[in-house]
């Protein structure tokens, strides 16, 4: 029979690649040591154009197979982490690899763009 609450747990390859940031050394821990290459979102709740991109980047980067992971960082509720990698706008997307910035770009980018910025920092 079907759990009582429907599915309680999803196993799409989405949730297993995204993640979000709980704090400072959560961050140091999935992100700057990871030996994948890590996509960062700094996005807001308030922030319309979040709201889009997010889901689209998540949608791609679940499409890579676990070549490239995807952290959501939101600045309201880790502003040291926004200041540290100095996000002035949201959305802004860092691509990380071995712990340093290696990419980055601000605000919404199309499908076909968002691939290319994913392939370029795993290297496809």
């Amino acid at each position: 029979p079907p759990a009582p609450h429907g599915r309680a747990f999803s196993t799409s390859s989405a949730c297993r690649s995204t993640f979000n940031v709980q704090d400072g050394s959560d961050f140091q821990d999935r992100v700057v040591n990871n030996p994948k290459p890590v996509v960062v979102d700094f996005h807001a709740q308030w922030c319309g154009p979040c709201k889009i991109l997010g889901p689209r980047l998540e949608k791609m980067v679940a499409k890579q197979e676990g070549k490239v992971l995807m952290a959501k960082v939101d600045i309201d509720d880790h502003t040291d982490l926004a200041i540290e990698y100095e996000v002035s706008a949201v959305p802004t997307v860092l691509a990380m690899k071995n712990g340093d910035v290696v990419d980055k770009f601000v605000g919404i980018k199309d499908e076909d763009q968002l691939e290319a910025f994913l392939k370029k920092l795993i290297g496809a």
